[in-house]
């Protein structure tokens, strides 16, 4: 089953299983409530994915993020449990008869590591792009934050994740949000960093839209229900407040970057709270 949107094949990559601290992933929220959501090893820490979404149209393979990668010094692949044997990038395109060879485009929606550490591999101790016919699509905002972070930041952005492609000539730089690829319109957020992009692609039966950060798994749907990670988490909450009632009145589909469980979702309004109303399969 392949989802079709406009001129789009819609196709669900995972490319990584990875856990990071519960707390940090639901901010302000007690223990006891998001447990009963997500459950958490003896670290504390939430089993998660990185999910990136293709679209394949007669004229473009657009992948959307790519995911941690395969750069990993083993302390760092223990501390948030990288697991890439059984879920990553080349074999989940290769699932539907893909390459990174194939892919024309890439769409960053924002530099952490964790959504774009797939755009580069090492070779022979030599940094190598992962995507050596893509052009990748970084909005100029998010590079201006990646390249001199804050100490709260910092740790976020790697330079090994996009130093080969500038070096290639490979970045094209997005200013707000302007259209850069066909049928695709883009929606920026500020609260989880800066400028971040979200792609969004409708036709007369469907819109979907790219969620990344912002909402990154369904327990994340509620407004309060935001990262410790967050930059900005009150504009977090604002940015949710803004666009849920759109998404919610005209069925909209959300992708999650980061569910285990949920390629992706409608959503209902029960008059208190935004939850979760049906699970999207976009690809199986």
């Amino acid at each position: 089953m392949i989802m079709l949107i406009g001129s789009y094949q819609l196709y669900s990559i995972e490319t990584s299983e990875f856990a990071l601290d519960g707390g940090a992933m639901f901010g302000i929220i007690p223990k006891p409530l998001w447990e009963k959501e997500v459950p958490a090893d003896e670290q504390n820490r939430i089993t998660m994915v990185t999910r990136s979404l293709l679209l394949v149209s007669d004229d473009h393979k657009i992948i959307v993020d790519t995911g941690n990668g395969t750069k990993w010094q083993e302390k760092f692949r223990d501390i948030y449990r990288i697991e890439l044997d059984n879920l990553n990038l080349e074999k989940s395109l290769a699932k539907y008869n893909f390459t990174p060879r194939d892919i024309t485009d890439v769409y960053c929606t924002h530099l952490h590591f964790d959504h774009v550490g797939g755009n580069t591999k090492i070779v022979a101790g030599k940094l190598e792009p992962v995507f050596p016919n893509a052009t990748y699509w970084v909005q100029n905002e998010n590079w201006e934050l990646a390249n001199s972070p804050s100490e709260k930041d910092a740790g976020s952005f790697m330079s090994a994740d996009w130093s080969v492609l500038l070096e290639n000539n490979m970045i094209h730089f997005v200013d707000g949000k302007e259209s850069f690829l066909p049928e695709i319109d883009n929606h920026l957020t500020y609260g989880h960093t800066i400028g971040l992009m979200h792609p969004i692609i409708g036709d007369s039966t469907n819109k979907l839209i790219y969620m990344a950060d912002l909402i990154p798994m369904a327990a994340h749907i509620p407004l309060p229900w935001v990262m410790a990670y967050d930059i900005h988490p009150a504009l977090t909450v604002q940015e949710k407040g803004e666009i849920l009632p759109t998404i919610v009145d005209e069925d909209w589909i959300i992708f999650f970057e980061h569910d285990p469980v949920h390629q992706a979702a409608t959503v209902q309004f029960d008059g208190k709270h935004y939850r979760l109303k049906d699970s999207v399969i976009i690809s199986a």
